[in-house]
This record gives C-alpha cells, structure tokens and sequence, in this order.
C-alpha cells in the first residue's frame, strides 16, 4: 500500500509539472484541451490515493466486526464441547450430538467429604488393635441442566454452527477425536471457519494479505478456530482484544 501511495503521489506531482509546462509552451489554442485532460489525470490519481489509504481502514473495521461476532459463537462451541467432555469424557464431532446434549443433559452437582474407617488388614497386622484409615466419600447432591448451567434462557446454541456473517449458509467445521500422549489417550476437538468465507465479499488482495497475518494482536493463520486436533489446547487463535480465547 505505501509503494502505491508513494507511486500516486510522484504521478500527482508530474501531472502537477505538466501543466505548468503546458501553460508556458503549448499555443494557447490546445491548452484548454490539455490542461483539462491533465487535471482530469489528477483527480483520477487523487481519487485512487485516498482509496489507497480509506479501503484498508474500511476493511479493517469490518473484519473487526465480523470475527468479534464469529469468536461469540465459537466461545459457545467450545463452552457446550467442554460441558460434554466433563459428562461423556469425549468431545462430540457433530453438532447434531452436541446441542441433542445440551437440550437433554444435566450435570451432576457432588460434594466431597472426608472420612475414616477401619483398616481391617491393618488391624489384623498389629494383632487386634483397631487401625482406621482415611478416605474420601463423594455425596450426590442433586443434577441441573447443562441448558441452564451454560445458555440460561437463550436458544443460541440451536445455531451456534452457522457462522454468523460472511459467505451466507456457511458453516463451521467441526472435528473431534484423540491425541495420543506418553501412552494416554486425550480427547481432542477443533472448530474453525476460514477467513475467506467470513470476508468473501471484501478486496480479494486484502484478504490474502488477512490471510498471512503473523502478529501478537491479529488472528494468525488462515481461520478462526477454537481448539486443535493436532495439540491438547481449548484456547482460540484470536487475541484477546475479541473476547476470551482461554
């Protein structure tokens, strides 16, 4: 963008020259028809240096709003995936199988207390005497429903797998699965939607250039994602100048 503005300016300020030079040495009959030509130039190049400057700042503030609202409902994918996970010990790979969960499921409200009883090997080792032992007793309290628990009163989470703006019909991608790690198997799950369906409709140069984004407070990558299928994480890749990722 700065080589384009920089390429404007220096054409702006020839075009400039030209008509000077126009108005000292070109008979007067063809100076009309030149200096309009070049003053046509002029505004031509004008107009394309402030687009130059005013569509990457439009641009911005549109994918701005657009991943704000996207991060919104991959916050709810990830909270209703977590809420499975504590219930199943998986995460769901459809979203079919996570919001036919969360209408039905319920936590399960516990409370642990300590106790103790008698150690009956131990007391038989130490001839009779009465050994006690400690242990922790768990106590089912009651259930609530995971609906409550996470949406309240809200029905977002029956659409929270169309992403919100952008490319209309869109979905997001849904994976689930395991990692294997020092011979333990952990539950893994990744949802994403690319950053070309969110700004399908913006210059195409500028979305190439979202797309390569290496940055502390941009979204790195290609997408906007929540979780990964290649490392146990839950976290999103966006900064959290867009909301939590954590």
């Amino acid at each position: 963008m700065f080589k384009i503005l920089l390429i404007a300016v220096v054409v702006i300020l020839v075009t400039f020259g030209l008509v000077k030079l126009v108005d000292k040495f070109i008979p007067s009959k063809f100076k009309p028809f030149l200096i309009i030509a070049l003053w046509v130039i002029i505004a031509f190049l004008g107009y394309k240096t402030y687009m130059s400057i005013y569509e990457p700042i439009q641009f911005n503030e549109v994918k701005n709003k657009r991943y704000s609202q996207v991060i919104k409902n991959l916050i709810d994918i990830r909270d209703s995936q977590l809420a499975y996970r504590q219930v199943n010990g998986k995460f769901a790979d459809n979203f079919d199988n996570l919001v036919k969960f969360i209408d039905t499921a319920k936590f399960t409200i516990t409370q642990r207390r300590d106790s103790s009883i008698i150690d009956v090997e131990a007391t038989k080792r130490f001839g009779g005497v009465i050994t006690t032992k400690s242990i922790v007793i768990t106590d089912t309290l009651g259930f609530v429903s995971v609906k409550d628990s996470l949406f309240k009163t809200s029905t977002r989470y029956k659409t929270m797998m169309n992403v919100p703006v952008g490319q209309e019909g869109a979905k997001f991608e849904l994976k689930a699965g395991v990692l294997e790690q020092n011979d333990v198997k952990i539950p893994v799950f990744e949802a994403k939607v690319k950053k070309d369906v969110i700004l399908f409709d913006q210059n195409r140069d500028l979305v190439i250039q979202e797309n390569q984004v290496v940055s502390v407070d941009g979204v790195n990558g290609d997408a906007l994602k929540v979780g990964s299928m290649d490392e146990v994480i839950t976290n999103g890749n966006w900064p959290k100048t867009y909301g939590d990722n954590e």
